[in-house]
């Protein structure tokens, strides 16, 4: 079965590209995100494949695409296992499930503010 997905994902990867070599040649600021970007991603304490991996579970939280392919890719490239990615892509899923329990705990407190008459 192909990936269903497949289409986009090398949509993704080109326009990248073209925005990459555009925004390069035409933004200060782009050139700046690019160093920062190479700053943030070298080996430190952390490797650069842990740090690869920390971004794959924001990239899910935060739901983006294009940050979930590159980010794949690096992680891959970094020698990161298929094992290693899914459980950085599960970390994603709690992460932007954790949330939601903080808010219940808040919805709980309102349902119970108004269920008391007291306000």
């Amino acid at each position: 079965m192909e990936n269903p997905d497949k289409q986009k994902i090398e949509q993704i990867v080109q326009t990248r590209k073209e925005a990459h070599g555009f925004f390069l040649k035409n933004s200060e600021v782009y050139r700046s995100f690019v160093e920062m970007e190479k700053n943030t991603y070298k080996n430190g304490e952390l490797s650069k494949k842990i740090k690869e991996l920390i971004a794959i579970g924001i990239s899910v939280a935060v739901n983006c695409e294009s940050c979930m392919e590159w980010h794949i890719r690096q992680a891959m490239d970094d020698g990161a296992t298929d094992a290693e990615i899914i459980e950085a892509i599960e970390v994603g899923i709690e992460m932007s499930g954790g949330p939601g329990t903080v808010s219940a705990r808040f919805a709980m407190n309102v349902l119970e503010y108004y269920k008391t008459g007291k306000h």
